[in-house]
């Protein structure tokens, strides 16, 4: 029997995992004892990744779809002549950008690479991703208060605090293992604090909920600082040295006062100034966030101002402390450095010359190779299909008919290609069904490549079974598409994932992601390594879980952090008498996991989870409307659309709120087509809606 550590590929915290092998079976999952993510802990997903073992049989091959549509499988090489020959064919006929991509936070740092490379750099097409749908706030939000994309906190941070505050997020469900790091902090009276419309099952373990009204959260974050500095509970030395841009905040927060504040959350004066000495008497305050904040119309400026908190009190760069992205996918890190979509291999603008020279260097490619701007959004590609304007999509690792906004409109798009590869380990996927191509390929048991969590630690994943004949790898799958379009020495160096890792550990160098001191072998059975990790610098960066800006240096031309701010935004989606109520999503439970095509195998998490959609509602609501628990209702969306939902009647939402978990397809179909301003991702989670009992 043989051991092999690898790393779990579902959410951002990357677990690491023993997997315990003979004849070519995996046997025993036991958590990584030590690791310092999970040490020795993982929740149920993981601990089921062994389920994927046969997920890819033997003998597994593209299938292209003919023209009485059946599919006919052929062989790999022909598989990927046939993509290349149609990429190259639809672009000599309607333009360069008439194909598109979409990949997804799942993917491996050298998948996400290759993508990038053969899609943006090579076709010069668009490609975006669904950390689009999770982590944009949060990316545009770090680039513009600190400079580069680099959340600055370690895990560690929440043993250490002696006030945690969640903001629109829900470990206990969500982040299973986060928040076992909160339940192991040892800090004498410590407060853990929730705000959220929905009391969720971190506010039911929290000393605090702030049952706020939906997305008034930006409303109540200025308000709170307006207090702050009133009562001056101020760190005046860090913003004096670290910090740009305060009295200009200071002035701009004096119009949201208390009274407006009370209006506009639903809150009470009282719970209002109460959270406000929660924040002050704290000495070690870290605020956390995720999609509750993410996914909004005015969601960069609400991460923004946690962001602003944390700067005006002291609390970042110092144990305990930070504002601080929980982020949704196991590599989102990893995309968002390393996909050649918003930013350059490794960071850094399109148009900045000197990265652009860099990158074409460790590339070994002319700079005008390189792609020129960033990617249309996610959004842009799915309307420039619907307009007719795109025909041909390539999508890896996602399921995009299920999770994308207002995902009717997916579905129509879908129809419109004259060329839509779907690549995955699942054919069963809903967006497979409209698909002309499709590429299996193997899940992570039986692939290579790294990791990025939401620490910033590189961590590997390895092999832990062979693959049977024909399996092969999203990596290979690209890099054949790329060998059949013709891109002969543009590809050199990119034969191996080992290979692609050393490019982009070049791509990194001086920059704030920088991994150049570590190595492919390195990272095998280690504790994994957070960035930034020079070459050269390896002594000084040997403790396992650093922080960044302990030096209160960040990456702006003047070092010093940005306070950014906004007026509130009037919402462009209010309830009205015809639609009078909001439909808020989120998760279900922790074993399932966003559309269910991978934890739908896991026998024990379907036994226990409902097999059809289902909302919850308020009891009040229920008994004025005369329905019970499990009654279907009919739910009418401001978008235009229906469903049908299960109703499970709870005090945990208030009035006003239905609550729908993301897992079923009847939830998006609601969602609105409503985006950020600046980081463009969808507004999920507060749709105007009514209902009728069935």
């Amino acid at each position: 029997m043989k051991k092999v550590q690898s790393t779990c590929n579902y959410c951002a915290i990357d677990c690491n995992l023993d997997f315990y092998v003979e004849n070519n079976r995996v046997v025993k999952t036991v958590p990584t004892k030590g690791y310092p993510v999970n040490d020795g802990f993982c929740c149920i997903k993981g601990l089921s990744l062994d389920k994927q073992q046969t997920t890819v049989k033997p003998n597994s091959l593209p299938k292209i779809r003919q023209a009485d549509g059946s599919f006919q499988e052929v062989d790999w090489e022909t598989g990927f002549q046939y993509v290349a020959d149609k990429l190259k064919e639809l672009q000599a006929k309607y333009g360069t950008e008439s194909i598109a991509g979409i990949s997804t936070g799942q993917l491996t740092l050298e998948e996400f690479a290759i993508f990038g490379h053969v899609m943006r750099n090579y076709l010069k097409a668009n490609v975006d991703g669904n950390t689009r749908l999770c982590m944009a706030t949060a990316v545009v939000a770090h680039k513009q208060s600190y400079g580069f994309d680099a959340p600055g906190f370690t895990l560690k941070d929440l043993e250490l605090s002696d006030t945690i505050i969640f903001i629109g997020a829900n470990p206990v469900v969500a982040h299973p293992i986060l928040w076992g790091r909160v339940r192991q902090n040892k800090v004498p009276n410590h407060k853990i604090i929730v705000i959220d419309p929905r009391e969720s099952e971190t506010a039911m373990n929290a000393d605090y909920w702030y049952g706020l009204k939906w997305r008034s959260d930006l409303l109540l974050l200025y308000t709170i600082a307006n207090q702050l500095i009133e009562k001056d509970y101020l760190d005046h030395k860090f913003i004096k040295e670290h910090t740009e841009k305060f009295e200009e905040f200071k002035q701009f927060v004096k119009d949201y006062t208390l009274e407006r504040a009370v209006s506009g959350t639903g809150l009470s004066k009282e719970q209002i100034l109460e959270l406000v000495e929660l924040i002050h008497n704290g000495k070690r305050v870290s605020f956390w966030w995720t999609m509750g904040v993410n996914q909004g119309y005015e969601a960069v400026r609400t991460a923004q101002a946690i962001i602003n908190l944390a700067l005006m009190t002291g609390n970042i760069g110092k144990p305990g402390t930070g504002a601080n992205s929980i982020t949704g996918q196991c590599n989102a890190m990893g995309s968002r450095c390393f996909s050649n979509t918003t930013v350059l291999f490794g960071g850094g603008d399109f148009t900045n010359n000197v990265r652009r020279k860099r990158v074409a260097e460790v590339l070994g490619v002319d700079e005008s190779m390189l792609a020129e701007k960033p990617t249309k959004t996610y959004n842009q590609i799915i309307e420039g299909i619907n307009a007719g304007e795109i025909k041909g999509l390539w999508i890896l690792c996602t399921n995009p008919r299920h999770s994308w906004t207002n995902n009717e409109t997916f579905a129509s798009a879908a129809k419109k290609l004259e060329l839509f590869v779907v690549q995955d380990i699942y054919d069963t996927i809903e967006s497979a069904e409209d698909c002309t191509v499709f590429f299996p390929v193997v899940p992570g048991l039986k692939k290579e490549g790294t990791y990025i969590n939401l620490e910033r630690r590189l961590s590997a994943m390895r092999p832990v079974l062979k693959r049977g004949e024909n399996e092969i790898s999203d990596y290979e799958a690209v890099l054949g598409v790329g060998k059949a379009l013709g891109m002969g020495d543009t590809l050199k160096g990119w034969e191996t994932p080992k290979d692609c890792f050393n490019l982009m550990k070049e791509c990194s160098r001086n920059m704030p992601c920088d991994f150049t001191g570590v190595t492919w072998e390195g990272l095998e059975g280690s504790h994994g390594i957070q960035w930034p990790y020079p070459e050269g610098k390896e002594a000084e960066n040997k403790e396992e879980q650093r922080r960044l800006y302990e030096d209160g240096q960040f990456f702006t031309p003047s070092k010093k952090a940005q306070f950014i701010f906004e007026d509130v935004r009037e919402n462009p989606l209010p309830t009205t008498e015809q639609f009078p109520y909001v439909l808020n999503t989120g998760r279900g439970s922790v074993g399932q996991w966003h559309t269910q095509s991978r934890t739908k195998e896991v026998k024990f998490v379907e036994d226990v989870s409902v097999k059809k959609a289902y909302l919850y509602m308020n009891t009040k609501l229920a008994e004025e409307n005369n329905i019970k628990e499990m009654d279907e209702i009919r739910v009418y969306s401001i978008n235009g659309q229906n469903a049908v939902f299960a109703v499970k009647v709870t005090n945990h939402v208030q009035y006003q709120e239905l609550y729908a978990p993301i897992h079923y397809m009847e939830c998006n179909k609601l969602t609105p087509s409503i985006y950020d301003s600046y980081s463009k991702e969808p507004s999920y989670k507060a749709t105007p809606v009514r209902f009728e009992k069935e």
